[in-house]
This record gives C-alpha cells, sequence and structure tokens, in this order.
C-alpha cells in the first residue's frame, strides 16, 4: 500500500502538475449573465476563459454544472462537449475556453423567470465557481401561421417563426404594449389590415429575439414588416420596429392599387438597406424618427401620394459594416428601373401626387441625402417646407414650387446628441433645428414624440424632439 502511494507520487511528479492545495485559477469573469431570452429557444453562446498563472500545469480534476443533466446550460469546455469533464490540463501560464449556451423550459408563467447554476473547478481539492445567471420569458409562438381576425395583446410577447400572414378579409389588430419578437429572416406580411395603436406610456415593439445587449443594435436579423398593395386604412401608433433588413415597405409592384397607412409617433431604426420603403403608396405621418440604414431611410418610389410632419430623418450607417454608404438617405422617384430574372430591364412609372416634408430634418452623414427621379412625364409634386436638409450649397432650392424656408449644408447640422454611439437623435442646445417650426404644423401636432409640448418655449423644434429649456430660477 505504501509503495503505491509512493508509486502515484512520483508519478504526480513526472507530469510535472502543481500539486499545491492553494492552486487558485483565474476567471476572465466571476459571473456569465445571458439577457431575456424566450423559453424553449437556445441562447447565444458566451464564453470565458480560465487561465493557469503559475510555472507549471495545472490539472483541473473535475469541471461540471452543479446542476448536473438537470441544468438548462450546456458546456464546450476547451472542445470538449459536457456537462462534466474530468481531468482537463491548463499549461503553464496558459488558458483554456469555457463556451456556455441556456434553453429555458416554459413555466407557464407571464413574467420573466431566472434560471441559476454555477460551474465547479476541482483543483488539488480546492473548489472554485463561476456563476451563471439567465432571464426568460415565456411567449406566444406564431409559425407560419395564416392569421383570420384576431387581437394580439400585452399578456405576454409573441414570438414570429418563418411569417405571419394577414390576409385580405383580415384585420389583426395589436393592443398598447404588446411587444412582436422575430426569429432570423421571419416577417409579418399584411394583405388585410393592421391596427397597431400604441401610447406613450405602453408602445408596441417589432424586434429581432435575440435580447443580448450586443444584439440591441444590429441591423437585418430579421426581414420586416410588408403592407400589400390593396391593404388600407392601416395604423402604427407609438410604434418601434428595430433592426430588420427592411423595417416597414408599404405597396408591392405586383400588386394592383396601393397600400394606405397613417404612421405616426413612431421609430424606425437600424436596418440593413432600408427604413421606411414606399410603392405608389399613400402614407400620412408625423412624430416620426426614421434612422441609421444601409442604404435608404425613406424610399418613395413609383409615385405616391405623402405627408411627413415633425419627423427627423437621419443617416449616420457605419458601425455595423464596413461597407460605407454611398446612396442618398430619402430618394423620392416616379419612376423605378428594376432587372427581372431574365435580366432584362423593366420599367415602373407612377404619378408623384405629392411628397411633403414639414418642419422636419433630412440629415446624415453624406454630401447628398436627397435624391429626386423624374422621368418628365409624369406628375412629379413635392415640396420641402420649412426643413433642414443635408445638400451641397450647389444643389438648387431657388424654386418655390418644392422648397420654402429651407436651410442646407453643414452649417446647419442639426447637432444631434449622439447619432453614432448612443443612437440619440434628441436636439443639442446649439442646435440650429431649435425654435424655427412653423407655427402651423406646431400647433396641428401639439406634442412631440416624447410627449413634450411644442407650444411651451420660444417656438416648435424642426423634427420629431422638442428640445426645452430648463429655465433659471430667479
Amino acid at each position: 500500500m505504501v509503495a503505491a502511494l509512493f508509486f502515484a507520487l512520483i508519478s504526480c511528479e513526472d507530469d510535472g502538475y502543481m500539486t499545491s492545495p492553494d492552486a487558485q485559477l483565474l476567471f476572465s469573469t466571476d459571473t456569465i449573465t445571458f439577457d431575456t431570452i424566450f423559453t424553449t429557444i437556445g441562447s447565444t453562446t458566451q464564453h470565458f476563459t480560465v487561465h493557469n498563472p503559475y510555472e507549471e500545469s495545472v490539472l483541473i480534476s473535475r469541471v461540471r454544472l452543479a446542476g448536473g443533466d438537470f441544468s438548462s446550460f450546456r458546456l464546450n469546455i476547451n472542445g470538449e462537449t459536457g456537462n462534466e469533464i474530468y481531468e482537463v490540463e491548463v499549461p503553464p501560464k496558459d488558458s483554456i475556453y469555457i463556451f456556455v449556451e441556456v434553453t429555458i423550459d416554459p413555466n407557464g408563467q407571464n413574467l420573466p423567470m431566472v434560471v441559476q447554476d454555477s460551474i465547479e473547478f476541482t483543483t488539488n481539492s480546492n473548489i472554485q465557481d463561476i456563476k451563471l445567471v439567465a432571464y426568460g420569458q415565456d411567449f406566444f409562438l406564431i409559425k407560419g401561421e395564416r392569421l383570420e381576425t384576431t387581437t394580439w395583446t400585452a399578456e405576454k410577447p409573441y414570438l414570429i417563426y418563418d411569417y405571419a400572414y394577414v390576409d385580405s378579409t383580415s384585420v389583426l389588430t395589436i393592443e398598447p404594449g404588446a411587444k412582436i419578437f422575430f426569429h432570423k429572416d421571419a416577417g409579418l406580411y399584411v394583405k388585410g389590415q393592421i391596427e397597431a395603436n400604441g401610447t406613450f406610456q405602453n408602445p408596441i415593439t417589432f424586434l429581432p429575439d435575440r435580447l443580448e445587449d450586443s444584439y440591441k443594435n444590429i441591423p437585418d436579423q430579421w426581414n420586416g414588416i410588408v403592407l400589400y398593395s390593396g391593404s388600407h386604412n392601416n395604423i402604427l401608433n407609438f410604434c418601434t420596429i428595430k433592426n430588420a433588413n427592411i423595417g416597414l415597405q408599404v405597396g408591392n409592384i405586383e400588386d394592383d392599387g396601393f397600400a394606405s397607412l397613417q404612421f405616426t409617433n413612431s421609430r424606425i431604426e437600424n436596418m440593413a438597406y432600408a427604413g421606411l420603403f414606399a410603392l405608389k403608396s399613400k402614407i400620412y405621418g408625423y412624430n416620426n424618427l426614421i434612422a441609421n440604414c444601409g442604404f435608404y431611410t425613406v424610399a418613395l418610389l413609383i409615385g405616391g401620394e405623402y405627408e411627413f410632419y415633425h419627423s427627423t430623418i437621419a443617416n449616420y450607417w457605419g458601425n455595423y459594416s464596413t461597407r460605407p454608404r454611398s446612396t442618398s438617405s430619402v430618394v423620392i422617384s416616379n419612376v423605378l428601373v428594376i432587372t427581372d430574372s431574365e435580366g432584362s430591364k423593366v420599367t415602373y412609372v407612377g404619378d408623384l401626387e405629392k411628397a411633403t416634408f414639414g418642419n422636419s430634418i433630412v440629415f446624415g452623414n453624406i454630401p447628398l441625402e436627397i435624391e429626386l427621379g423624374n422621368n418628365n412625364e409624369n406628375v412629379f409634386n413635392y415640396m420641402f417646407d420649412n426643413c433642414i436638409i443635408q445638400v451641397p450649397d450647389t444643389f438648387d432650392t431657388s424654386n418655390k414650387d418644392h422648397y420654402l424656408n429651407v436651410w442646407k449644408g453643414n452649417d446647419y447640422d442639426p447637432l444631434f446628441v449622439d447619432p453614432y454611439e448612443e443612437y440619440n437623435y434628441a436636439l443639442d442646445t446649439l442646435s440650429p433645428a431649435k425654435d424655427i417650426g412653423k407655427f402651423e404644423y406646431a400647433k396641428q401636432f401639439p406634442l412631440d414624440i416624447l410627449n413634450k409640448d411644442r407650444t411651451a418655449d420660444d417656438g416648435a423644434d424642426l423634427g420629431a424632439f422638442e428640445r426645452i429649456e430648463k429655465k433659471d430660477d430667479e
């Protein structure tokens, strides 16, 4: 027995592993936290490192999930998958990676839940651990469904896989506070009608289903919302649409007629292609922010009728792509030329009865943020009235049929608080957009997107956000 013990000790020394019971591994974090994820839907993978600070190799005799086979978490330890792994070597002054995922089972409750566990490391009889925390949310699943007339409530979130399709005879009503999430490549397609009427206190959100903080502003996580031509009386009020490919498409080429929409007090942000993409349709909007899109924030094509008041259209695309944006942020055209599946050019035309922008801002990070496409055959009526627009000084704004009281160029940078990092498009205190709005529009829309009173100070500001300075106490 003594001889066997002596042999074992000699073997450990030969292996060169550190045998001190005081050996302490170093970890890159002490807690792995998963932000709210959906029950039954796996999380993204997170990782951390385990570092050996010593001159000798360290042998971790066991790495395991404390919850064992009943744990909601899953591990990959230095390339080996399992919830309990033995004899993991960490070379001198080196590290290994551990990857963690989680899937949470539904609990039938509407409120978020928390799931916890830990990873235990046993080294020379010394136990250390890393805490695991995940927040989960139960949901209603919509997977490739054709919807009859129905109402979505704020009771618990809706998660759309593949698509949700509102048929031509159906109405989808979405109540204030409802949250709609979309899996990769999913979308909401409306042939009938959508009434999403949120409130300032309880807005309606359309977001991707990756809720980790690192995903909160990444575009192209889902397809977007499409209102087909022939879909009328749609309402989107106090809605937020984020991180899709095309946030909101209104109208399509294939179907006859037009789509109509009242779009108010809402936000479209972080789109890979376009924010608002309209084809031969009718849109009436105010107090909207449309921002940060890879190609177009607003495209109004093949004519139509459009009115936008107190809107902020801002495109500072760049954080999530090495490809610089070369397209103007706003495109207004009565013609569209596309290449069909056979490689032939097909031209579509339509009368632009009106495209009015009042008390609004069109600005971004390229010199020409407005592109006009007129075939000189169809009607082409547009108007910028009391607007700041980002165009070169050489851009002709002398025609009073199209431009009234416009301020253009870098000298009139609206000075958004932080359009690049925080995506904050409120106005700075020195913004030239302050207090120069036309009173008639301000009176018509007295509250801004944040429910501030535009009539409460020296004048209405341009755009969706009213800045009201605090007055010094006298």
